[in-house]
This record gives C-alpha cells, sequence and structure tokens, in this order.
C-alpha cells in the first residue's frame, strides 16, 4: 500500500513542479529549489518536451482533420509528431544542459518556475522561428 501511496506522492510532486523527487541525503536539504546539475536539466528539458508536445499536438489534430482525404498528406500527422519528439531530443538536449550549466557555474540555484520558464521559452523560441521562415519563404 506505501508504494501506492508514493506513486501519488510523486505525481503530485511532478504536477506541482516540484520535477526530481528528493532524497534525504541531498545537499539542498528541505529546499525545494533545483541545485545540482542534473535536477536543473532534467527540469527544463521536461518543460521543453511537454510544451513542445502542447505545441505540435493540436497541429497534428488539425492535419488529421482536413487531410485525411489526400493521398499522401494524411500522413503527415506522424510527420508533425516525430518531429514534438525529435525536436527536443535534439536541440532540447544541448539548450537545457547549456543552461544548467550556466547556472551551476554560477553557483546559483533554479526553483521550479525558472525551469518551467526556460523550458516553455525555448519552445516558443522554435514555434516563432518556424513560423517566421515559412513566411519568408512566400
Amino acid at each position: 500500500m506505501q508504494a501506492g501511496s508514493k506513486n501519488i506522492g510523486f505525481v503530485q510532486q511532478i504536477l506541482s513542479l516540484n520535477l526530481v523527487p528528493r532524497e534525504n541525503d541531498t545537499k539542498c536539504g528541505n529546499d525545494k529549489s533545483l541545485c545540482d546539475f542534473s535536477e536543473m536539466w532534467y527540469g527544463v528539458f521536461l518543460w521543453t518536451v511537454v510544451s513542445s508536445l502542447a505545441f505540435h499536438l493540436p497541429a497534428a489534430f488539425l492535419a488529421l482533420g482536413t487531410l485525411r482525404k489526400h493521398k499522401l498528406a494524411r500522413f503527415m500527422p506522424i510527420a508533425i509528431l516525430l518531429m514534438s519528439i525529435v525536436g527536443p531530443l535534439c536541440s532540447g538536449v544541448l539548450t537545457s544542459a547549456a543552461i544548467a550549466g550556466v547556472y551551476k557555474a554560477a553557483g546559483k540555484k533554479m526553483i521550479s518556475l525558472e525551469a518551467l520558464v526556460y523550458g516553455v521559452g525555448q519552445s516558443f523560441c522554435v514555434l516563432v522561428i518556424s513560423f517566421l521562415r515559412i513566411l519568408a519563404t512566400l
């Protein structure tokens, strides 16, 4: 029964922006900020992936609805969903590590809200650049 309550606690911890489960012997103590490089990297990367999926899922459903009768274009939603995962796995890993590295080198702690802002900000920048590149070709 304890394992079930521990899983509920883990889900609640993720949803309340406390991304990384803490052990009692960490350097941060009872502080809820992310102080280790891996915690900061994971926090920013997780929000990058989640926000990328939030941006790409509606686009994939829209493409699925509008292109379902086309012979070849009906497979476009698959490409959109693949890019929602491949993009953060390629670029999100590096930029999240760079952000976490700057925080670690500066000796600062990152609160969970900052990880959310950096993660969503990365996905938003990709979204803006994507639209600007399409407009430049018109």
